[in-house]
This record gives structure tokens, sequence and C-alpha cells, in this order.
């Protein structure tokens, strides 16, 4: 299956904020969370906005290497620790090594789950590291069962 054939994984809640793909290749993602619509009531990034940055970011790069058709991803948990107020837009990257890449496909084709942890700086539109998002990312079969 092709990256065209991949189905996309389309959230609405996600679509609102307006977050944009800045670039995606297999195994890296870089996006951008506007600051309007999600600035809070002072007028700085949103709490939220930063969480669902963080998930994005981190998920697309192992949804990058799946075969949608046999696996798809769960976010395990997530944590952000804020640095500074972004009072801009605010843009994240992730990658997998290839190694890492082929690991995580080697445990899905033995076990059915494979999980990463993603380390997500977060910086706003001077370049100041405005947050980290810590993202645990679980790999899934359709056909996963938990053990036992």
């Amino acid at each position: 299956m092709t990256a065209q054939e991949k189905p996309a994984y389309k959230v609405p809640f996600v679509d609102r904020t307006g977050m944009r793909r800045i670039e995606e290749r297999r195994g890296y993602s870089k996006l951008l969370m506007p600051l309007e619509p999600n600035a809070n009531h002072v007028d700085v990034m949103y709490l939220g906005a930063f969480c669902v940055l963080a998930e994005a970011v981190a998920a697309g790069p192992g949804i990058s290497v799946l075969d949608t058709s046999r696996f798809f991803p769960i976010i395990k948990d997530i944590a952000v620790d804020f640095h500074r107020m972004a009072a801009s837009d605010v843009t994240a990257e992730f990658g997998l090594s290839e190694a890492e890449i082929a690991g995580l496909l080697a445990d899905l084709e033995r076990k059915g789950s494979a999980t990463y942890f993603a380390e997500v700086p977060m910086h706003d539109a001077d370049g100041t590291l405005a947050a980290t998002g810590k993202v645990t990312v679980k790999l899934l079969s359709h056909n996963w069962s938990p053990p036992g």
C-alpha cells in the first residue's frame, strides 16, 4: 500500500484547531498549531492546543509506516511540560530512525503491538522552547487482544 492509498486518520476536533502540516514523510512529522483559534483568555496558546499538537506530531511518524488496513495507533499517555507562554503560532517536530521503525514493524508482526516514546519540543514563532510534550504511542494490530 502506498502513502497515497493510505486512509487518512481524521479527527474533527483536531481539524477545528486549524493545525497544519509543514512536512511529513516516512518516520517524520512537523506540524504548526496556529494561535488563533487556540488562544486562551489571556491571549496565549491554550493547554489543550499543546496537547493536540504533541499527540499529532508524535503519532504521525508511526502512522506513516503502518499498513493501516492491518494496524492502527493509539495514544497511551501524554504530558506537557511548560517552559514559557506562547503568544504566537507553535511548531513541533518528531522523527523515528530507520532502526526504530524496523524494530516497531518487527514487534507488530511478531506480537501484534509495538510502543514508542516521543519527546516533542514545541517552539513559538521566535524559536523559543515553549513546552515539551511527552507522548507514549502504541501501535496495534486490528486483531490484537491483550495477553492473558
